[in-house]
């Protein structure tokens, strides 16, 4: 290295001087400091300006091929604090190093506010511009002593910016944004080494977390509850690092609060990138760990493994089930195969025990016809062989054979055997005789007997009683009127029929009497059931004996009889007859009729259902209107008779 004669140097050994190589070495980013002394080029750099002598050459070289050193960007900052532009420089190349014109290079971002203030009053005043005074009397010309002068003055301004920076809450939590900082994330490692990679990655980018203190990585005996607690955290990990842009607008240079509110949203506009740039980089960090945590993967490997226990364990269990199932599918198809083996033998038993018996009561018949030969032929008791087959077909086995003993323990007394033959032929008679009763009585129905004042039924079921005509038409008008998601339909229709009939009744009908074709054979019988009577006019030579006896024959053949009415007798209205043919003959009411229309109204209330229709069938020869027009004179009567 070469040096100038004329130049006086400040603390040169004698190795400069004779030009020897000497080794040296200076401070190197990232790590900042700021007490110790400039070597090398900034020893250099520090020596010539404090004499007020640069080397162009030698500073041009200084800047191309070495970073500069933070202490001596103090003079540019200067630039930078005294704009006054709307926007930002942005210029990071002239940004100066608060924390180290402070002498806080050491503790950066982990510095507290006392300490900065504590900083600024020593450096301060060590700065002073008054206590560098005695500096400007080392230089000889004016302009030396007035460059000297401003180079003090920016430093004392600088150091006043670096603490209002770092006192202020907003800017200082944007310069540690732009602080240097390696944001580098770790992609791949060996299982022995992750600790030791994403470890230091972890805790250098948890400065940027807003909760503090941050849950650290651990060890590979760490529990798992505090694994999740950590991931979790990182998987939620909310950041307070800003992102400035160069192009940002300057919220202290706002006209108003409507330009300052505009200002943040365009700020915000610009950062939002950068925000979500960094959200992914973070959570690229933690998913590659979380891929690699050798924790992690144990846990999921024991999970795979118990899931896998468990599959195999229902397999299993599903196994057991099907071959239980086809155990007892086996066992169930044997057992009906044996049962159907023994139903089978039974079988065949039972058929060969039904042919032995088949073949001796043909053994028994031929033996009887054998014995009765002589009984036949002399026609003993008038017997016939009529009879005797008819003995054979109606005794069984036992009992053909004991009256074929009988018969030849009296063998040679042919009256005897003839005795035996008509007793068998007059028990098998009266055998016959009450099975035919027991059908008749069976036929019809059920018989009462009165015993003590108290009727109780025969041994046979009560036959059901027969659905009348009306009766069907009522249930067909109930099943359309009520149909189908009717609530208690079927009782509905058994209080609309009113005639007492059963559910049970009800629902047999529907399957039997409506699915009834009509007979054409008693087509001309309903035909003249339906029609109405014709009227005769009288003869004036027509006796009233003759008009008696035709009109009763007359009601009494057109009035058909109903299920449960009363009818009365020709006997007890014959006087209040009259001649057929007059106007007022339906007019006329009978004892019998009106007691009867009174049981009627008695038995069919209000709210029933077509009363008056039920009404008028259960009075005999009266239409609906004459029923309700004798009711309207029984009412007046009653009222009367009240008053």
């Amino acid at each position: 290295m070469t040096t100038c004669a004329n130049i006086r140097l400040i603390a040169y050994s004698n190795e400069l001087v004779n030009g020897e190589t000497v080794y040296i070495s200076s401070n190197c980013l990232p790590i900042k400091v700021s007490h110790f002394e400039p070597a090398g080029h900034s020893f250099h750099d520090v020596a010539l300006k404090l004499r007020g002598y640069y080397e162009e050459e030698n500073v041009a070289d200084d800047k191309e091929n070495f970073p500069k050193d933070k202490e001596t960007e103090y003079m540019q900052s200067s630039d930078s604090y005294s704009s006054k532009g709307k926007k930002k420089s942005g210029d990071k190349a002239a940004q100066q190093d608060h924390y180290a014109l402070l002498g806080l290079g050491h503790l950066r971002y982990l510095a507290t506010e006392d300490q900065i203030r504590k900083s600024y009053r020593e450096t301060a005043l060590k700065h002073h511009p008054d206590k560098q005074a005695a500096l400007l009397l080392g230089e000889e010309t004016e302009a030396a002593k007035q460059a000297k002068k401003d180079e003090i003055e920016n430093r004392f301004k600088a150091i006043q910016e670096a603490y209002e920076v770092l006192m202020d809450p907003t800017r200082r939590r944007i310069y540690d944004s732009t602080d240097e900082f390696d944001d580098e994330i770790p992609t791949d490692c060996s299982p022995q080494d992750f600790f030791k990679v994403f470890g230091p990655a972890f805790m250098r980018n948890g400065r940027w977390s807003v909760s503090q203190p941050i849950p650290t990585l651990g060890d590979d005996n760490t529990p798992l509850k505090e694994v999740d607690a950590f991931y979790d955290f990182w998987f939620a990990f909310k950041s307070w690092r800003e992102f400035p842009h160069e192009d940002e607008y300057d919220l202290e240079q706002a006209e108003s609060r409507d330009h300052k509110r505009w200002m943040e949203r365009q700020n915000a506009k610009l950062s939002e990138k950068a925000r979500k740039e960094e959200h992914a980089r973070i959570r690229t960090l933690v998913d590659n760990a979380y891929k690699r945590d050798p924790r992690i993967l144990r846990r999921k490997e024991t999970l795979k493994a118990e899931k896998q226990k468990k599959k195999e364990a229902k397999f299993m269990a599903k196994k057991l089930q099907e071959e239980e199932a086809a155990r007892i599918a086996e066992e169930n198809r044997r057992k009906k195969e044996e049962e159907d083996k023994l139903a089978a033998e039974a079988a065949s038993n039972q058929k060969k025990l039904k042919e032995k018996e088949k073949k001796l009561l043909r053994k028994e018949r031929t033996r009887l016809r054998t014995i009765s030969t002589t009984v036949v032929s002399n026609s003993l008791l008038n017997l016939s062989l009529d009879d005797v087959e008819n003995i054979c077909m109606s005794l069984d086995m036992l009992q053909l054979r004991s009256l074929c003993d009988d018969m030849e323990q009296k063998e040679g007394d042919s009256q005897s055997q003839a005795e035996l033959l008509k007793h068998a032929v007059n028990a098998d008679h009266i055998q016959k005789d009450g099975v035919v009763k027991v059908n008749d009585s069976q036929q019809n129905g059920s018989v009462k007997v009165k015993v003590n004042g108290s009727v109780t039924k025969s041994n046979f079921e009560k036959k059901e009683k027969p659905w009348g005509k009306e009766e069907i038409e009522l249930l067909r008008k109930g099943i359309a009127k009520y149909p189908k998601g009717t609530s208690r339909r079927w009782e509905v229709i058994s209080e609309y029929i009113g005639t007492g009939r059963s559910v049970e009744e009800i629902l047999k009908a529907t399957k039997t009497v409506l699915l009834q074709k009509p007979d054409s054979t008693k087509a001309f019988d309903s035909f003249l059931e339906k029609r109405k009577p014709a009227v005769t006019i009288s003869s004036p030579l027509t006796t009233r004996e003759e008009v008696v006896g035709v009109s009763s024959t007359s009601t009494s053949t057109s009035t058909p009889t109903r299920p449960g009415v009363t009818q009365p007798k020709p006997s007890q209205d014959v006087d209040k007859v009259e001649p057929v043919g007059s106007s007022s003959d339906q007019d006329v009411w009978s004892s019998v009729q009106e007691t009867a229309l009174v049981q009627a109204l008695k038995t069919f209330p209000k709210e029933t259902n077509q009363r008056w229709e039920r009404v008028a069938a259960a009075v005999p020869g009266k239409p609906v209107n004459q029923c309700k027009k004798q009711f309207a004179l029984l009412k007046e009567r009653f009222r009367n008779t009240k008053k």
